[in-house]
């Protein structure tokens, strides 16, 4: 099933044809075979294939290939570089603030939405010949920058903003993953379809949208901080109403991107892979944040 996230359109990560075996199965099938074989005629083997059967189960250290666990540790590693960033990014941005300077800086958020872009678009495109890890710790530092900045910019208008957006992004992120680990909730290809329209939609409005706010195009004092998002419907702002279908969508593209790494191990994909697999995670999750902070910030400052 095709993934939304451009990081999971890897050969690697996609549905094998019927009548194909992963590489690791089939390699597995022919060791299991063979042992099989030799324990009919051999005692010795027999006895070393019950102690095959008694040892821990290989990880993915010993077979080369992707795991879940694995591709956790290096997602929550990815993280770890984006906090540190995030940090520097956020001091970055209040250094220059004074009792006579009251205006912070914008250069972090800028820097990191320019570099992480970047930086994303050559993992993505470089991804289908090798996966070249160096590439995605810069990305994730590059994403660092851009959450601390602007984290830190909306902590000045809303004081409170920062841990009130946390808490929900961890919240659907929880609550999403318990879901699919319990098989209460699974990718469909109706659904996801469904999905990938949505999503043009939304793109093209949040393109438009910036258009216009960066020409002037609404009329003075009508428009507020987020332009048409910003606009009253039935006195509820624009923002609120799409931002609840947008953490939808996140959320769904959380599901695409969980199902696509158990699809990739299914596949017995190599080791590095979980890398891609934790860049496309990030991807997704600093989607959501920064949608969830927006619509926080649309709440409170219509209130």
């Amino acid at each position: 099933m095709a993934s939304s996230n451009f990081a999971f359109n890897n050969p690697a990560f996609q549905e094998q044809r019927p009548g194909l075996t992963p590489p690791a199965a089939t390699q597995a099938g022919a060791t299991q075979t063979s042992a099989a074989s030799h324990a009919t005629v051999d005692a010795a083997a027999n006895a070393q294939l019950e102690g095959m059967y008694a040892a821990p189960p290989a990880g993915s250290i010993d077979t080369g290939r992707m795991t879940v666990e694995d591709t956790v540790v290096k997602t929550l590693g990815l993280f770890a570089i984006l906090l540190v960033t995030a940090v520097v990014g956020w001091m970055w941005t209040m250094s220059p603030v004074t009792a006579a300077n009251p205006e912070p800086t914008i250069m972090p958020w800028i820097i990191g939405a320019l570099g992480g872009f970047v930086m994303a678009m050559v993992v993505i495109f470089s991804s289908r010949k090798k996966i070249r890890p160096a590439l995605i710790f810069a990305y994730a530092a590059f994403e660092g920058l851009f959450v601390g900045g602007i984290s830190a910019y909306f902590e000045m208008i809303w004081p409170g903003i920062v841990l009130q957006a946390t808490l929900a992004t961890l919240s659907v992120v929880g609550v999403t993953l318990a879901l699919f680990a319990s098989g209460k909730i699974r990718a469909s290809k109706k659904a996801t379809k469904i999905f990938l329209i949505a999503m043009v939609g939304y793109l093209v409005f949040s393109l438009i949208n910036v258009v216009m706010m960066m020409f002037g195009a609404f009329p003075a004092g009508s428009a507020g901080p987020f332009g048409m998002l910003s606009q009253p419907v039935f006195g509820i702002p624009l923002g609120l109403i799409i931002g609840v279908l947008v953490v939808i969508m996140a959320a769904y593209s959380l599901v695409l991107d969980f199902d696509s790494i158990q699809q990739g191990v299914r596949n017995g994909a190599p080791r590095q892979f979980g890398w891609l697999g934790g860049f496309g995670i990030m991807v997704t999750v600093v989607w959501l944040y920064v949608e969830i902070l927006r619509m926080i910030a649309i709440l409170r400052g219509s209130n």
